[in-house]
Parts: C-alpha cells; sequence; structure tokens
C-alpha cells in the first residue's frame, strides 16, 4: 500500500490569529500533525506532503522536518471553498512529482492533533476491510443526541426533538447511536476522487471512533486547553 498524508494548513486564521503555527506546549501546532505522520511514515510506505498557501507556514513546517515547492492555489484557499479541491490538486501534484499512483489518502487535519500512529492503522484497517467504501472520517461520543436532548425550532416559533422516532425515547440510552464528528484524520480511497466526490460525507462513508480525548482547535479557549493537556503529559506526544 502506498499512502500519500496530506496536512493542510491555511494562512489567515480568524479566530486565533496565526493559529496553525501559534506555539502549543512548547512547539507549533502544525508540529504535532507533522510528528505523527513521520512516525505513521516510518512503519508504512508513503509520502507526506503540505498544502499551503502562506509562505510563513511552509518555512515554520520546513523547520519541523517538511519541506515543499507546492503551494495551493487561491482558489482553493477561501473561507466558502471546502477542502476536497484541494486535496485533489495536492495529491495530482504529489502523483506528477513522484509518479507513485497512491492507494489512499490520510488527510491529518492540524487543529485536531491528539491522534496516534495506532489510531491511523486502527482506521486503514476498518476502511480496507471494506471494499466498497469512499472515505472515512474519525468520531467522539456524542455529548448530546438529536433523538433524546437536542431541540429544534419549528415554524411556530416553538420547539420539538431534532429527530424522532415511532416510538417514544425515555433514556439516553434508548437513542440510536450517533457520533460527532472530531477532525482528527480523513481517509480517503480512490473511488473517492475518481468518483467526483466532494465533502467528508458520501453515500459510503465510514466512521473510526476516536478511543481517548480528541477535540478542535477553533476558539482561544480551546487552543488554552490543548496546552494544558499537552503541559500536564495528558497526552504524550
Amino acid at each position: 500500500m502506498k499512502y500519500l498524508v496530506t496536512i493542510c494548513a491555511r494562512g489567515g486564521s480568524k479566530g486565533i490569529p496565526g493559529k496553525n503555527i501559534k506555539e502549543i506546549g512548547g512547539k507549533p501546532l502544525i508540529a504535532y500533525s507533522i510528528i505523527t505522520a513521520q512516525k505513521f511514515l516510518k512503519k508504512h510506505s508513503g509520502i507526506l506532503t503540505l498544502s499551503t498557501d502562506s509562505e510563513e507556514i511552509k518555512q515554520v513546517a520546513s523547520e519541523h522536518g517538511l519541506k515543499t515547492d507546492y503551494l495551493r492555489p487561491p482558489a482553493f484557499a477561501t473561507d466558502n471553498v471546502s477542502k476536497s479541491p484541494a486535496l485533489n490538486d495536492i495529491l495530482i501534484y504529489e502523483k506528477k512529482r513522484t509518479g507513485i499512483d497512491f492507494d489512499y489518502l490520510i488527510d491529518l487535519d492540524l487543529t485536531s492533533p491528539l491522534r496516534s500512529v495506532e489510531d491511523i492503522e486502527n482506521a486503514l484497517e476498518v476502511i480496507r476491510a471494506d471494499t466498497e467504501a469512499v472515505n472515512l472520517v474519525t468520531v467522539s461520543p456524542p455529548h448530546r443526541n438529536p433523538y433524546f436532548n437536542m431541540l429544534e425550532r419549528k415554524k411556530d416559533g416553538y420547539f420539538h426533538l431534532s429527530k424522532k422516532l415511532e416510538k417514544p425515547i425515555f433514556s439516553r440510552q434508548e437513542a440510536p447511536l450517533v457520533y460527532d464528528m472530531n477532525s482528527s484524520f480523513y481517509i480517503f480511497s480512490k473511488k473517492y476522487f475518481s468518483g467526483n466526490y466532494s465533502g467528508s460525507i458520501t453515500d459510503k462513508t465510514l466512521v473510526y471512533e476516536i478511543p481517548h480525548i480528541c477535540f478542535d482547535v477553533d476558539t482561544p479557549l480551546d487552543f488554552d486547553f490543548m496546552e494544558m493537556v499537552i503541559k500536564n503529559k495528558k497526552w504524550i506526544f
């Protein structure tokens, strides 16, 4: 198996300025994903690459062992464009550069770095076992369930459960199993790109439940909490 491991990092973060290269626990945030990718590729065949529109991010990544001549086209670096076109573009670039026909693309989301090589390997076992699967996303247990304690506003202004079943549900344990997407990493098969899919949810998406703490850094408070987790060695890189 040949793997293309990607790290995507746009410049100009609005929620946390410079988030992708901001130091956390003594390293820039992007470094944690680079470390995990390098460990994975010591055991598996493939390459690691970076998709960014920022020369500053390229420089910081280079200082931590990830060098590239690729620069993401501006059309794929806006807030209102999904990551799919950017992934397809870097896949085409690396295929031409290396001559490798990659079996899977593994995208590590640097804003959710609490992952291990074992997580990636276990998720690969899940998607490789299903020949019809197009892609896989990582998930965590939810804090709320739309069948039990999540509400939606109706047109008349009153509220009801987001999802209903024919039989009433009186406990969380009776509710259908749902998950929170946690963005830790995504795995895409060849079918995803040859089938012109877009977005992270397709008609044949699988999930891998991360069996430990895992969350995205979206706000300054998230960043502070992540730093506390790392500094207090609740997660060892």
